[in-house]
Parts: structure tokens; C-alpha cells; sequence
């Protein structure tokens, strides 16, 4: 199966440009280049109303953004959190994938904007998106008068954290989760399994595994992430009892198998979860809906699946 041949065009001009590696490129200097890919493939921004807030985090303010359809009163609430391998991306970043996801289910989202590494190195990301999540619970009737289930859902690192917010609120008995979306998620940390996918497409043609050492180095300390379920929810023992799910995975994808095998894990777990794999794509294309009509399926499918589950 080939890849897309409108993404291979986007990827021959962006290499004909020089457009480096992010691995070769100083934090500032990768993150202002990753705002660049977010805002070169997406659909327009669509009209929702958005507000900002700033709740008390961990370890100060945790700023957070709220995306409200216009055109239907919001059923259910959606945390989303955003990727960038918990080193780049934020909420500026993130804003046209989240007003289309918030037009396309239906539902309040809540963006979350986590500490990234290297200043604020593991766990500081998954500590935010605990008190993130638990913001969202408390407020629920305030936010939706009528109340609410609640969803998580991300791409990527933000696709881990949504895993892993739906196995501490199972364990920490926390807030009730009817849904989670995860869109390649990174379920062994890009490190910990043996998986051919890692070896195949090593050198891309997005994500590279010299990207994927580069933001463990930065947010782990080390190439290698500790054997620890909040750096590798593969590695968890036990993911029976965890709510309804949505793997999504790109064929062209360092990342693939693993996300492949927690998909597995949670149905041989006795979940309920759907699996799916976009032939054609690589990793990042949940913002590239405006130019790729199998991501535009894609961020409906997420969407279809949320408005579903919170209804």
C-alpha cells in the first residue's frame, strides 16, 4: 500500500525547502516549526465560541481552552490532549484541530495546556492532565447545565495521557469516563516491546525514531523511558474495566504496532474497542484534514464516535 500521494507530494516539497529533522533543532526553534506543520494541512477554523480559563494546576496555573458549537447545544464533554512527543504543541498550536472536533461531535471540548519538557520533565504532563480531568468532573454542571458524560481523547503523547487518565480514574476510583479516542498512541513509549514497525519506518516519513529519542531524552531524561505504566501503558497488567475506546493508527508510522497492540489488549481485556488503520497515512495526519481526504475521514470518524458515546 503506498502512501498517500497528495501527502508524498506535501513531504517532497517540504524536503525540496530543507525542512529539517525536529530532532536536529533546539526546543524553541522545533516548536515554532511544528505550530508551521499543524497550520500547513488543516481545514479552516471553524466557528465555535472559545474561552479561555487558568485553573490551579500542580505546580501553578494550568491554563486550559474551551470550544462551544455554535449551531447545537453541547452533549457531553470531551478533555482533550494535545501531542508533540510532551515537548512541542500547545494551544494556539492545536486550536483548528480542536474547533473542528468540537463542531464535528457535538460536544463541549476542553483543550489542555500541560507542562512540556525540558522544563518541566515526567511526570508533569500526566500530573496536569489528572487535575485537568478532575477540573472538568467537579465543574461539569456548571459547564453543562444539564450535566454531562465526560470523554478524553488526544493524538499521539496526548493520546497516552488520555489512556492513562482512563486507568487512574479506574484505579483512584476518579471521575466516571464514557469514551476515549486515541489517535497513535504511543503505547510502549516508542522503546519498550519489540516491534517491526519501529525498524520499517525508522526514518519516517513524518515521525522518525531519531524524533522519537530526542523527545524521550528531553521529557525522560534518557532514550530509554522507565518501565512505568505512565511511560508505557503497554506495560500495564491489568486493562480490564476501562471505558469504550477508539484506536486509530497510521500505516506509515514508527509507532504502529505498539498502538496496534494496545488496540488488542484492550479487547482481549474484555473492553469495548474499535480498531482502525488508515493505509496511506503517516503519523500527524490529525492535522491535515484540510489537505488529505482519508484525515478529513479520520477527525469525522473521532468525532462520530464522540458524539455517540456522549449522548
Amino acid at each position: 500500500m503506498p502512501l498517500d500521494k497528495t501527502l508524498q507530494d506535501f513531504l517532497d516539497q517540504a524536503r525540496a525547502s530543507g525542512a529539517p529533522d525536529l530532532a536536529d533543532l533546539p526546543v524553541p526553534a522545533a516548536r515554532d516549526l511544528y505550530r508551521h506543520i499543524l497550520a500547513a494541512a488543516d481545514v479552516p477554523p471553524a466557528d465555535v465560541r472559545v474561552e479561555d480559563r487558568e485553573i490551579d494546576g500542580p505546580d501553578g496555573t494550568l491554563a486550559l481552552r474551551l470550544y462551544r458549537p455554535r449551531h447545537e447545544s453541547p452533549q457531553g464533554i470531551v478533555v482533550y490532549f494535545h501531542g508533540g512527543g510532551f515537548v512541542l504543541g500547545d494551544l494556539d498550536g492545536y486550536d483548528s484541530v480542536c474547533r473542528q472536533l468540537c463542531e464535528d461531535s457535538g460536544a463541549l471540548l476542553v483543550s489542555v495546556d500541560y507542562r512540556l519538557a525540558p522544563e518541566h520533565v515526567f511526570p508533569a504532563a500526566i500530573d496536569d492532565a489528572w487535575a485537568a480531568l478532575e477540573w472538568v468532573a467537579r465543574h461539569a454542571e456548571a459547564l453543562l447545565p444539564d450535566g454531562a458524560r465526560i470523554a478524553v481523547a488526544g493524538d499521539s503523547a496526548g493520546a497516552l495521557l488520555a489512556a492513562l487518565m482512563c486507568i487512574w480514574a479506574r484505579d483512584r476510583r476518579g471521575p466516571a469516563i464514557a469514551f476515549q479516542a486515541l489517535v497513535y498512541p504511543p503505547a510502549g513509549a516508542g522503546r519498550h516491546g519489540e516491534f517491526a514497525s519501529r525498524t520499517v519506518h525508522a526514518a519516517g516519513p513524518t515521525l522518525t525514531a531519531r524524533t522519537i529519542d530526542y523527545f524521550n531524552r528531553l521529557y525522560f531524561g534518557s532514550e530509554i523511558p522507565p518501565e512505568d505504566i505512565r511511560a508505557a501503558p503497554l506495560l500495564a497488567t491489568d486493562l480490564a474495566g476501562l471505558p469504550a475506546a477508539l484506536v486509530q493508527v497510521a500505516a506509515y508510522d514508527p509507532l504502529r504496532d505498539e498502538a496496534l497492540a494496545f488496540g488488542e489488549r484492550l479487547l482481549e481485556a474484555g473492553n469495548d474497542a474499535m480498531i482502525v488503520e488508515y493505509h496511506g497515512l503517516a503519523h500527524g495526519y490529525i492535522s491535515m484534514g484540510g489537505m488529505l481526504q482519508a484525515a478529513r475521514l479520520a477527525q469525522r470518524q473521532i468525532a462520530q464516535a464522540l458524539r455517540t458515546a456522549l449522548r
